[in-house]
C-alpha cells in the first residue's frame, strides 16, 4: 500500500514541475503516473550502472556529476514517454532536482511507517 502511494506522490511531484518549469511538459495524470514509474525503474536499474561507470569523473568533480547522471535519466524518460516532454539537457538537469526535493518532501509526509 505504501508503495503505491509513494508512486502517486512522485506522479504528483512530476506534475509539480511540469507546472513550475515551462520546458518540462506532461498531458495528463495518467502519462505522469507512467513517467514516474519509468522514472522509479530507470532509477533502480540504470542508475547504478552508470553511477559505476562514471565513478573517475564523479570523483574529479566531487560528486556533482550525479546531477549529470539525473538529468540524463530524466531526459531519457522524457524521451520515451508520450505525454512526458523535457525540452533540453539543463532543463532536465533543473527539472531531476526539482522533482527529486518536491518528492522528497511529500514522501516525509508520510513519515518513516515505523512505530
Amino acid at each position: 500500500m505504501r508503495l503505491i502511494l509513494l508512486w502517486l506522490l512522485n506522479a504528483v511531484a512530476l506534475l509539480a514541475v511540469a507546472y513550475l518549469l515551462p520546458s518540462i511538459h506532461v498531458a495528463s495524470f495518467g502519462a505522469a503516473m507512467f513517467a514516474a514509474l519509468l522514472l522509479g525503474l530507470v532509477n533502480a536499474v540504470l542508475r547504478p550502472l552508470l553511477l559505476l561507470l562514471t565513478l573517475p569523473v564523479t570523483l574529479l568533480t566531487l560528486g556533482l556529476f550525479i546531477f549529470v547522471i539525473n538529468g540524463l535519466m530524466f531526459w531519457l524518460a522524457g524521451s520515451l514517454i508520450e505525454g512526458f516532454a523535457v525540452d533540453g539537457f539543463w532543463p532536465a538537469v533543473l527539472g531531476s532536482l526539482l522533482y527529486s526535493v518536491i518528492s522528497w518532501a511529500l514522501a516525509s509526509l508520510l513519515g518513516s511507517g515505523k512505530r
